[in-house]
């Protein structure tokens, strides 16, 4: 499956020669020239990994590593710290940070590349990457499909996205804006409201297979979903 990369560089001609050398070698790439877009872009894209400048305009990269290592939804998101910045007092704070990796600019495309293999191998989890499950409930990223007791559920692309968001964020409540932000994205402008009428289709695809009940309204709170659900 094709990885995706979150390049945050505010050198256009550093963060082109690092994009072009990544597409090549088959990598699905955004782009960022600061913070406040990069934010924007993990809300609509969700990258597999980030590559993550030091100096950036608007906050540094080490500030960013921290904030995105304190929120639940991306603290998991693999990390790449990119920067002049050589000292070892340097690299300790970089990693101190909760970044992955530290690497000094200059560097090669095959040393970056090299690097980029590594964390993402130790990111990855054990088994097969390219499936979720939830019970006899599964979701494969790579086809597209779920399978509900071994039978297809069929369900529109934002069902699918929104499924896919609650079979990787198990247990946990999550109110209407948030799941505005990590289903549709960042910079889509729709009504609380919209994220009910989803959820009811969602629920209702799944009621012939009796998986409607993993998706609980929290009263006041939003919706978890919950393998655990009683009757389940």
């Amino acid at each position: 499956m094709e990885k995706k990369v979150l390049v945050v560089e505010d050198d256009d001609a550093i963060r082109d020669m690092i994009v072009f050398n990544l597409k090549r070698s088959g990598y699905e790439v955004i782009e960022a020239g600061d913070c406040q877009t990069a934010r924007v872009r993990i809300a609509d894209h969700r990258p597999d990994l980030i590559l993550l400048d030091w100096m950036l305009p608007d906050t540094s990269g080490v500030e960013f590593a921290r904030s995105l290592n304190r929120d639940e939804l991306t603290r998991t998101v693999p990390v790449i710290m990119l920067t002049a910045r050589s000292t070892e007092d340097d690299k300790v704070r970089g990693l101190d940070s909760g970044v992955d990796d530290y690497i000094t600019k200059p560097f090669s495309a095959r040393e970056l590349l090299a690097r980029m293999r590594a964390v993402l191998r130790r990111a990855a989890p054990e088994g097969d990457s390219d499936e979720v499950a939830a019970g006899q409930l599964v979701l494969n990223l790579a086809s597209h499909r779920v399978l509900a007791d071994g039978q297809p559920v069929e369900l529109g692309p934002t069902e699918f996205r929104m499924l896919k968001f609650f079979m990787t964020h198990q247990d946990r409540v999550y109110s209407r804006s948030q799941l505005l932000d990590h289903v549709w994205g960042g910079g889509v402008y729709v009504e609380e409201r919209t994220v009910d009428v989803h959820v009811l289709r969602l629920r209702k695809a799944l009621a012939p297979f009796g998986f409607d009940k993993f998706l609980q309204t929290v009263r006041g709170a939003g919706y978890r979903f919950s393998p655990e659900a009683p009757g389940a």
